[in-house]
């Protein structure tokens, strides 16, 4: 069973109705730890994962009042005795979601720009160009590996998903940099460098098929459920990578070279697996149940996701409606 412990700091009169709250949500502990100084104490909580949720909303709405209340959630690695989930089959069946503050602190740092993400911008982008002229799938792979293009799409869609337009627009710039600095950095590169023809990897991101958007659509959603439900992300990085990365790096290096004709095979490639990869990623946090704790909130929250699934669902409609037109050799 995944745990958690809830660190809570508030006004000593706030210690009954914690405890209170934390015996409302089947706590499986809940304890006074410390006083902190004269005003202030600390509770702590262990409580399953599927617990936290409801208890963090509960303990927010109870210590509104209270301006140095102060919630920190701390992932419990293993307790003793053991706490065992019993035959709970629901529970087993259904990976737990992380709560919704943990998820966001995640997520927001993906949506961050600094020297780092563009750094690995960078060498992703040259080592994919370098794979991609020589034909080199295992090195192609090692750029999808250090490429830093999951985090601005997922923290796009959960920005959607609580409505919240800042991380919405962070994400969007953050990702627009990224995937702007890989197309300016190809076409350069295209300019300057004769490009192969006969590689059939760089060919191979030139052409749009049904099965690219099932790839993307795949990829979107693992990595909605690999964030939600407390796995591991690398792999699920590398899978959006691979959708995004070599079709942008091919893009730019057929700009440079003058090739238009392969140049919007790629970009029509690269717009299918971004909005894709979106669009799947929305579908799989709304049926996670991922939402804001107010009904003020949930209400404009609802707005956004309905806006940005017809948005996105609308896009990837004109694009497949692409694919399937005949007189468009090039997306065969």
């Amino acid at each position: 069973m995944a745990l958690r412990v809830l660190e809570v700091v508030a006004a000593e009169g706030n210690v009954e109705t914690i405890l209170a709250a934390a015996k409302k949500h089947a706590a499986i502990d809940a304890w006074r730890f410390a006083k902190i100084g004269d005003e202030r104490v600390n509770v702590r909580i262990l409580a399953a994962t599927d617990a936290v949720q409801p208890l963090i909303d509960t303990l927010q709405a109870a210590l509104g009042g209270d301006e140095t209340a102060r919630i920190i959630l701390i992932p419990a690695l293993a307790t003793l005795p053991e706490v065992k989930d019993g035959e709970d089959e629901a529970r087993k069946a259904k990976p737990l979601p992380a709560a919704r503050e943990e998820l966001y602190a995640e997520v927001a740092q993906g949506a961050e720009i600094n020297n780092t993400f563009l750094l690995l911008v960078l060498l992703s982008t040259l080592v994919a160009a370098l794979g991609l002229l020589a034909d080199n799938i295992a090195v192609v792979i090692g750029a999808m590996v250090i490429a830093p293009l999951l985090g601005p799409n997922l923290a796009f869609a959960f920005g959607a998903a609580l409505g919240d337009r800042r991380l919405m627009l962070n994400a969007l710039r953050t990702n627009l940099i990224g995937i702007g600095l890989t197309i300016g950095i190809t076409v350069l590169a295209g300019r300057l460098v004769p490009l192969d023809f006969a590689s059939k990897e760089l060919l191979a991101r030139t052409t749009v098929s049904y099965a690219s958007v099932v790839i993307a659509l795949a990829s979107g959603a693992a990595a909605v459920l690999s964030l939600t439900s407390g796995l591991s992300s690398t792999l699920v990085g590398v899978m959006v990578a691979v959708a995004l990365l070599p079709p942008a790096v091919t893009f730019g290096l057929m700009l440079g070279a003058g090739d238009m004709t392969r140049a919007l095979g790629a970009g029509t490639l690269l717009a299918v697996n971004l909005v894709s990869i979106n669009l799947s990623a929305q579908v799989v946090l709304l049926s996670r149940g991922i939402k804001p704790r107010t009904w003020w909130e949930k209400q404009g929250a609802k707005q956004s996701v309905a806006l940005s699934m017809i948005l996105w669902a609308l896009l990837l409609a004109i694009l497949i409606i692409a694919i399937s037109f005949e007189g468009i050799h090039f997306l065969r």
